[in-house]
């Protein structure tokens, strides 16, 4: 029997190019790391209007303004408004600024210990109606459009429940509204969770606490894939400050005041008052059906924190007619950052806005044009009366003019006549 051969050539070769590799990539992953990198997060130029309190409202510009109502984004009160204008290249700010769209966002800042008591009630009819009517009044319109994220797109839902009359269309993005789900740990976590002693032990709802139960839902992926694939690709300039951006937007959490917290636990996770309408602010019901203006409700079929079952209903429970349901390819995050969402998301909710405009300056014009009808009895129009006034004029004149002739022929007869009979006589 003959003894098998080993290519050990081979192998030594194979070891040697492997080698090589490694050093290759280990010198330049130590230059990119050396490098400046640019990491920072938020860079499209905006303006802070108003600031009340700890809350901020920015204003975002386009070079030419194509939209007659700006758009007021509303983010969560978990992590922070920049993840919309994460990275150049994949801004949801910029885009909508590309359409021609005016933005204002919502930067809810961060909660110091006295904001404990500070309730949702708080956060949608003082903060949010205070920079809903500053918008108002800078455009002289009843109005504006609304966008709503995740647990801001909750305060969105309620505040146009109370508030129909300032918002012209709803937009929700991965907003929770139906809590009665197991699908998601989260869901499952929160409904056992003493909010209350929560509270009582910490204050506000710490952000790092918050950070850390989020990381707990898949730690596989989120605790040691994630970093895996970052020293896999640690050599790569452009992928290491995504990288970098990600984890600075990921571990910049506010706390959340204890007192909204734990509303959002009871009402919400516990009880899931607000998509049955019997959940109250201020002391007022949120009525679902009292939202009446047109919807769009956005949301991502693989989002573990806020899953399509969480979402999907509201649009059966609202009042509107006009209202829409789409459920992306994607996952929480994903949906506002992912290059293939970069071309849907944002580009879909800029033209479902302007097809709104659009339609509503058909509207307008359809309806003045049934007022003039209405008005002339479903004759002719006013210009076409005025000829037909001209006109009538013109043939009185006509016949004016007609008479006149026959008078003065006639004159010229008898003339003639008087003429003829003096010759006559003269003979």
């Amino acid at each position: 029997m003959t003894q098998p051969k080993i290519a050990v050539d081979l192998i030594l070769k194979k070891l040697t190019e492997s080698t090589e590799q490694v050093k290759s990539r280990a010198q330049k992953a130590s230059e990119v790391l050396l490098s400046p990198l640019k990491t920072d997060l938020a860079t499209t130029p905006y303006e802070v209007v108003l600031e009340i309190d700890r809350v901020r409202l920015k204003y975002y510009r386009p070079e030419k303004i194509k939209h007659k109502i700006p758009l007021l984004v509303v983010y969560a009160l978990i992590n922070r408004e920049t993840m919309l204008d994460l990275q150049p290249g994949r801004s949801v700010v910029q885009t909508f600024l590309d359409h021609g769209i005016e933005v204002y966002m919502i930067d809810w800042g961060y909660p110091t210990r006295k904001d404990r008591f500070v309730t949702i009630d708080d956060h949608v009819n003082i903060y949010m109606d205070d920079c809903i009517d500053f918008i108002r009044n800078q455009h002289g319109l009843p109005k504006i459009n609304l966008m709503g994220i995740c647990m801001g797109g909750a305060f969105s839902v309620m505040y146009s429940s109370l508030h129909p009359e300032k918002i012209k269309n709803l937009v929700t993005t991965v907003t929770p509204t139906n809590f009665d789900t197991d699908t998601g740990l989260l869901h499952v976590w929160m409904k056992n969770t003493c909010a209350l002693n929560m509270g009582d032990a910490y204050g506000n709802m710490p952000g790092d606490l918050m950070n850390l139960g989020f990381l707990l839902l898949n730690p596989a992926r989120l605790m040691i894939d994630k970093y895996i694939g970052f020293f896999e690709h640690m050599d790569n300039k452009a992928f290491v400050e995504n990288f970098v951006r990600m984890e600075k937007w990921i571990f910049d959490s506010p706390d959340v005041p204890a007192a909204t917290f734990r509303q959002f636990i009871e009402d919400c996770y516990k009880k899931n008052l607000l998509i049955q309408s019997r959940m109250e602010l201020g002391g007022r019901r949120v009525a679902l059906e009292k939202i009446t203006m047109p919807l769009l409700n956005i949301y991502g079929k693989y989002d573990h924190l806020v899953p399509p079952e969480a979402c999907e209903l509201l649009t059966r429970h609202v009042g509107s007619k006009d209202k829409e349901d789409i459920c992306l390819n994607t996952g929480h995050i994903g949906i506002y950052v992912s290059s293939k969402c970069q071309e849907l998301f944002a580009p879909k909710i800029a033209g479902w806005l302007k097809e709104r405009e659009k339609k509503k300056t058909a509207e307008k014009k359809a309806s003045a044009k049934k007022t003039t009808d209405r008005k002339t009895g479903g004759k002719a129009a006013p210009a076409k009366v005025v000829s037909e006034k001209k006109a009538g004029a013109k043939a009185a004149t006509g016949k004016k003019k007609v008479a006149s002739a026959k008078k003065t022929a006639t004159r010229k007869s008898a003339t003639e006549k008087t003429k003829t009979r003096s010759a006559a006589a003269k003979k």
